[in-house]
């Protein structure tokens, strides 16, 4: 499995307009992530993913939501696949079974709502 390189969270930036696909940078083999946003109540995550890099199949006990930012990817959900590319969003439902495999260098924002 490949770690996940963790960039400075995002602090002071409420009320500031920025790009979410400039908010992280494509590094070679490896994932990256930014928290825009995080509370007890769920985060806001930028992910940039290098061609080929996944993660693995998991379980999450709260619904996510990926909006695909640059690039595309194969999101399994409980086994079936869905691609998903700039633009495009996903809703990850609670307690399913779900993965990436990043097919080209590929950015997306995670949302995750915990009950």
């Amino acid at each position: 499995m490949t770690p996940i390189t963790k960039q400075k969270k995002m602090e002071g930036m409420a009320g500031q307009v920025f790009r979410l696909g400039e908010l992280v940078n494509y590094q070679t083999g490896a994932i990256v992530s930014r928290e825009v946003i995080s509370r007890k109540t769920g985060t806001v995550t930028v992910f940039a993913f290098d061609e080929g890099q996944q993660l693995s199949e998991h379980t999450a006990p709260f619904e996510a939501m990926v909006v695909g930012v640059d690039g595309d990817a194969e999101v399994f959900i409980g086994g079936e696949p869905n691609r998903i590319k700039s633009g495009d969003t996903i809703i990850m439902p609670a307690n399913v079974p779900h993965a990436l495999q990043a097919v080209g260098r590929f950015k997306m924002l995670l949302i995750m709502i915990k009950k």
